[in-house]
């Protein structure tokens, strides 16, 4: 399979582009350690210049390159340009928070003089990135890896070559220099074969838990770090005194936000029996609202799918749950259109022995799921292999947040939509992943937290009563 772009709108090949050939990945490897090195002797305060300027450039060419976006991989215009607005905002963050995120910290010690803990850079840092979020995704890994001084290889998803390829080229025509950040077209050979490489440090990987593994395993033979954001099956629990109106006015858009193509979208909706009812009403009513279409056009409601084999494969799914006693409210019919479109779909009678109760499925498909109480609606969310985010309503906030606290999940969210800012950790737990990208905590991701002690003078006694290093 080569890189290439397909309009899941038109299904019209856009463009293709030839993978890189392993000299490619060698000089690739090769800068990125040069910059490495170089970086090391450049100030914070030269690359959070440069970052802001990559920030100014992104929203200079927002127009161009959420067309890119939308084209590569289908998701609405105005989405498009959202996703280029915030990879600029974390762009800033990290540029304005880098030094005082990086500062050393210090440690109260019993031995003798100070003791500090600096925090340098490791080296070459692989991305394996996914299609849904073409720049945020890279965003994520790039401003906190700059302003450390990590210099970055990207493989990206083979359906969204363009976005990867224009996004490093506005890096560089912003100033940064050649080989801090290098897109390759790379097969998943040739990322084992960089895994494998001395000046690789650590591999930054978002998408399946396939994938996950795959690159986990390669990156543990190599004893190299490596944060993993896989996949998600995030529960959405709306308590018997929620405010219906909010819960019923969020509901919907957290599911088909971007086609329902998001890990952390609310793919379980668990709700207190005194509400179901309502609540089942309003989502198919406002499933059934959507108006699909050209993603260009901004009147367009509904996005196609970014593959046919991913709407293939999701279709298969709802099929697989239907044949397994799970019962169809709404959706599963087709849409007259050219594109990779799925109707939004509402599912309910999901057992545990029904193959959608543990499966995620990466579209706009609701499973909505009936309970008695908040402790069975625990139970029920923490009840999957999956532990990424997860919303709670409730109508009062602190009890959301209590309940919140009881979710198995890496993030939750009380009376509000999932929102990913860069001074928010993102990342999960169980098959959602680990480690965290964004905040300080992914500042942190890939840096050598090297401790030095610093005595006045010379002192060979051992304060720590006779205690050595093993």
């Amino acid at each position: 399979m080569t890189y290439r772009t397909v309009n899941p709108y038109t299904n019209e090949v856009v463009a293709e582009y030839p993978f890189a050939t392993d000299d490619e990945m060698d000089a690739a490897i090769a800068a990125g350690h040069r910059r490495y090195v170089e970086m090391k002797t450049e100030s914070l305060a030269h690359r959070s210049e440069l970052l802001h300027a990559v920030a100014a450039k992104l929203r200079e060419h927002e127009d161009e390159l959420a067309r890119i976006c939308t084209v590569d991989m289908g998701k609405l215009i105005g989405e498009s340009k959202g996703e280029v607005e915030l990879c600029a905002l974390i762009a800033d963050w990290f540029a304005d928070h880098a030094e005082g995120l990086l500062a050393p910290d210090a440690i109260d010690t019993i031995a003798t003089g100070s003791a500090r803990v600096l925090h340098h850079p490791l080296g070459v840092v692989v991305m394996v990135e996914p299609w849904n979020f073409p720049y945020y995704q890279i965003m994520r890994v790039f401003a906190p890896n700059y302003m450390v001084g990590n210099a970055m290889v990207l493989k990206h998803a083979a359906n969204t070559p363009t976005s990867a390829k224009r996004f490093c080229e506005i890096v560089e025509e912003a100033g940064v220099p050649a080989g801090t950040l290098t897109n390759l077209f790379l097969s998943y050979d040739q990322v084992s074969k960089a895994i494998a490489d001395t000046r690789v440090q650590g591999v930054a990987l978002t998408g399946s838990e396939r994938g996950g593994r795959a690159v986990a395993e390669a990156a543990g033979k190599q004893l190299k770090k490596t944060t993993m954001e896989l996949g998600g099956m995030d529960p959405f629990i709306v308590l018997a005194d929620a405010d219906m109106a909010d819960v019923n006015d969020i509901a919907w858009r957290v599911r088909l936000y971007n086609c329902g193509q998001v890990c952390t979208s609310s793919k379980r909706f668990i709700v207190a029996d005194a509400v179901y009812d309502d609540f089942l009403e309003a989502l198919r009513e406002n499933f059934r609202r959507v108006a699909p279409g050209d993603p260009l056009d901004p009147a367009t409601t509904l996005a196609p799918m970014n593959t046919a084999k991913a709407r293939a494969k999701l279709q298969g799914q709802v099929d697989a749950a239907l044949a397994a006693g799970g019962t169809l409210i709404e959706g599963d019919a087709p849409i007259d259109l050219s594109g990779q479109f799925m109707r939004p779909t509402i599912l309910t009678d999901i057992t545990p022995d029904n193959p959608a109760y543990r499966t995620e499925m990466f579209g706009p498909v609701a499973s909505v799921y009936r309970v008695q109480d908040e402790d069975e609606a625990v139970a029920l969310a923490n009840d999957s292999p999956y532990g990424l985010g997860g919303i709670v309503f409730a109508g009062d906030p602190r009890h959301g947040a209590e309940v919140a606290a009881r979710i198995e999940t890496g993030m939750v969210f009380v009376n509000n939509f999932m929102a990913s800012l860069p001074e928010l950790p993102f990342g999960g737990v169980k098959m959602s992943g680990y480690g965290r990208e964004m905040s300080r905590i992914g500042q942190m991701a890939f840096v050598n937290e090297q401790l030095v002690v610093t005595a006045p003078h010379s002192d060979l006694s051992n304060p720590a009563g006779g205690l050595v290093a093993a």
